[in-house]
């Protein structure tokens, strides 16, 4: 399936979907091309605020903004690698059977999935500004991003 269809399914299937994932064997640029996937998706969610900070510091361009959060949203790469091997190691400790692989590909994936729900968060953030409605959806998207989470390392530590 394509990646936006995986998406899609992951919501119903995340087993199965990572399952299917970790069954192409190991391919580092595809996990480092679903860690892409959230950063793009990510950076794009970003603009609606970076756009509304501008405007309403009275900038005549939200660009300097928007360059300030790409970088931001590069700077967080190996963050994420450290995260999954640190969660392998959890893993591990607790039983876990899977590899060092698995743990990425179940972090990544989330990540992934978790995109489009960056791009709301984003929407809300920009059309709304800080308040009630922006705390509810980043928490949402929190909590989805965890148990996704959660559930997918689960399934790729079952070795």
């Amino acid at each position: 399936m394509t990646v936006s269809a995986d998406m899609v399914a992951t919501w119903r299937r995340p087993r199965q979907i990572l399952r299917q994932h970790l069954a192409r064997g190991q391919s580092e640029p595809f996990a480092f091309s679903l860690l892409l996937v959230f950063l793009a998706l990510t950076f794009i969610g970003q603009w609606p605020v970076a756009a509304r900070e501008a405007f309403l510091a009275e900038e005549a361009s939200p660009v300097p903004r928007i360059l300030a959060r790409a970088f931001a949203v590069l700077a967080t790469i190996p963050l994420w690698y450290l995260l999954a091997a640190l969660s392998r190691l959890v893993a591990r400790a607790l039983g876990g059977q899977g590899n060092w692989y698995g743990a990425r590909i179940a972090l990544f994936w989330a990540l992934a999935a978790v995109g489009p729900l960056m791009l709301l968060q984003g929407m809300v953030g920009g059309m709304i500004g800080p308040g009630s409605a922006l705390s509810a959806v980043t928490l949402a998207v929190g909590l989805a991003f965890l148990w996704l989470w959660a559930t997918l390392l689960h399934e790729a530590e079952r070795g």
